[in-house]
């Protein structure tokens, strides 16, 4: 539980959050990991950490993943998968950038 993090708050700068389960390479994203992105953004909000996000990620969700707090994503599986590494880190960027510009936008 993120009740867990509460003593570590004034020391720390960096806060990873596992999207899947841990030890596995290209399991898909735990939808429920949002929630918690979501509730530790507003728990650090006052805080110079950072919220990273690791495993699942792709093109289909780093938007709602940086929508919800995450500021840092780890995403292995959707950079190398078919080979297309250019392709696939071009359109994780460019998913993301729309995230951004149409929060800002707002």
């Amino acid at each position: 539980p993120l009740s867990s993090l509460d003593y570590l708050l004034d020391e720390i700068d960096l806060v990873l959050i596992m999207s899947v389960e841990p030890g596995f390479y290209g399991q898909s994203f735990i939808n429920s990991s949002l929630r918690k992105i979501r509730e530790l953004h507003e728990k650090i909000a006052d805080r110079p950490i950072t919220i990273e996000v690791d495993g699942g990620i792709d093109a289909s969700n780093v938007g709602s993943i940086l929508e919800a707090g995450a500021r840092r994503i780890v995403a292995g599986s959707a950079c190398f998968k078919g080979g297309d590494i250019a392709g696939n880190i071009a359109r994780l960027r460019d998913a993301a950038l729309i995230s951004v510009d149409s929060k800002h936008a707002s």
